[in-house]
Order: C-alpha cells, then structure tokens, then sequence
C-alpha cells in the first residue's frame, strides 16, 4: 500500500469511523451514556493493559534472567502500547482493535503474522537436509590406533 495512501487512512478514514459509530451509538442510547461509555471503556481498557503489562515485563524479566532473548515477549510489551493508545483515543472502532489485541492468543497471532509478513519469521533452514542421490551420509564414530 502507497505510504501516503496508508496515513490518510490513519489521519482522516479512521477518525470518520469513529465519528461515524459515536453518533450512531448516541442516537440509539442517547449522548450521556454515549459519553460514559467511551470514558469506561478508555478507564477499563487502561488497567487492563496496566495489568497485562506487568505480567508481560515480568515475563522479559525472568527471559533476560534465564540468558534468552524474550523477542516475542518484547514485541507483546509493543503490541500492548499501542493497545493502549487505541483503547485511550475516543471511539467504538479503535476500542475494538485495543480490546482485541489484549487477547493473549490473539496478540500472539497479530505478532506471529506481523514476523511472518516481514519476513523475520521463516522455517529453520538446514534443519532437516535434502535428501540426494549423489551426495550419501553414513554417521558413525571412529578412533585412532597409533599404538
């Protein structure tokens, strides 16, 4: 997608969205309870992501300690920043992807695909060799005899 395509989708599509859901929102429940609901959501969206946070840096914590690199918890730590952007930005859209990307099992796929898609995530080569006429392998041990 055109770079410039994409952030007019950022700055004004979805922002229409939203002003779209919230009036349709307020027509049907009325504007206080429109209001209280997005405050709510923002307010809910927060701790949760507070909380899945701490569990998420605890997790990079005991990785870092045991001499791994936590790579996927890092990415979960990004995944769960910017969840809590969009569960802070005013809106019923934005709330949804916040919410759906606090799903454990579903921020998981988000960054496996995200790898996948970059390129970063790829079946291990060499694993398991190709198999060749020409080239035959037959393990085994040997020792010295110069006695």
């Amino acid at each position: 997608m055109n770079p410039l395509a994409l952030i007019l989708l950022l700055f004004v599509g979805i922002p229409l969205v939203e002003l779209y859901f919230l009036i349709e929102v307020g027509s049907q429940i009325g504007a206080l309870p429109t209001i209280t609901l997005t405050i709510f959501t923002a307010v809910l969206g927060g701790l949760l992501v507070r909380i899945q946070g701490f569990s998420t840096a605890m997790r990079v914590r005991a990785g870092m300690d045991r001499g791994e690199v936590p790579a996927v918890e890092m990415l979960e730590g990004v995944v769960l920043l910017l969840s809590g952007i969009l569960l802070l930005l005013p809106g019923f859209f934005t709330d949804l992807f916040g919410f759906l990307a606090l799903v454990p099992p579903i921020r998981r796929a988000m960054i496996v695909g995200f790898l996948k898609r970059s390129g970063a995530l790829h079946p291990a080569e060499g694993a398991v060799p190709p198999k060749s006429a020409e080239h035959r392998v037959i393990e085994g041990e040997y020792h010295r005899d110069d006695d």
